[in-house]
């Protein structure tokens, strides 16, 4: 059973290093969480590594110019893994072919500028998906709208065999309260209907190799028992973190406040009954990173 505390401080003197989810954790999607960015900004004077871990099919660098954009500081946090990153990676190994069909929005068109951490990266065009050997998909075109609504094209596209990268696994996400579809909600669909679905984000591996390397990066190597994952997702975060043996911190006010009760803390019986529910084991939980 989960231990309910009521701030980081309770409990991070155990840990060398933090992988911290953003969104309903750090920022709402509009702007930042003072009270997680003072827990965090503390940890790191005590010591301490954070490594922001995000299912953001963005780029580093724009994530940390949208961490600027919300006012999260940047004494909060020490490097960045993204599941763009990671997704980016592997298209450019050609995981989904050399022609590709973006599934997005045009704001993220930052996914597919260059990439230098491979020696040989495959050459990346995108077309129409008539033409296309695979897809990209770093979200639904609408976020307000059905993802049932690509049927007609995602039926075309696993007619013609085509793989989909998902960049970000998250099925939806609360922008300032109101609540968005994305990208894991496509890919779920296009599995669904006999496709094939390649993920790249939390809860999967690849982004917890590239946030480890980022530890490393640091001059920091740890062991597992060492890692503190935090995070608002109970498929995400802490589905990825107990994958990974890593103990993990719920926030339980973020996409489950109504389920568990969450006002400034969980309540202990609604909470209990979420986590059966969905099969999910959190070492610790509180109500807001704090």
């Amino acid at each position: 059973m989960t231990r309910i505390i009521n701030n980081l401080f309770e409990i991070s003197d155990r840990y060398e290093a933090l992988f911290v989810d953003l969104w309903g954790c750090v920022h709402d999607g509009v702007k930042a969480l003072p009270d997680a960015v003072t827990a965090l900004q503390a940890y790191r004077k005590g010591g301490g590594k954070v490594i922001l871990v995000t299912n953001s099919p963005r780029p580093r660098d724009g994530v940390i110019k949208q961490l600027v954009h919300f006012g999260v500081p940047d004494d909060a946090w020490d490097d960045i893994a993204t599941s763009g990153d990671s997704a980016r990676s592997a298209m450019y190994l050609g995981m989904v072919g050399n022609k590709v069909w973006h599934l997005g929005p045009p704001s993220d068109k930052h996914f597919f500028d260059p990439i230098d951490i491979l020696n040989d990266p495959a050459d990346i065009t995108r077309v129409d998906l008539d033409d296309a050997e695979g897809i990209v998909c770093t979200g639904p075109f609408d976020t307000m709208a059905d993802p049932a609504d690509l049927r007609p094209q995602l039926l075309l596209a696993k007619q013609k065999g085509l793989k989909l990268l998902c960049a970000n696994p998250d099925i939806v996400v609360d922008r300032g309260g109101v609540r968005e579809w994305c990208a894991g909600a496509v890919a779920a669909l296009y599995t669904e209907m006999g496709g094939e679905s390649l993920y790249f984000g939390k809860p999967h591996p690849p982004i917890y190799d590239l946030a480890r390397r980022r530890l490393s990066a640091l001059g920091i190597e740890v062991g597992n028992s060492d890692i503190l994952a935090i995070g608002d997702g109970a498929h995400t975060d802490i589905s990825g973190a107990m994958g990974e043996d890593i103990d993990s911190l719920f926030i339980a006010g973020g996409l489950a406040a109504q389920e568990t009760g969450t006002d400034v803390q969980p309540d202990p019986e609604a909470l209990n009954r979420y986590l059966e529910k969905e099969m999910s084991s959190p070492t610790y939980t509180i109500g807001h990173l704090r």
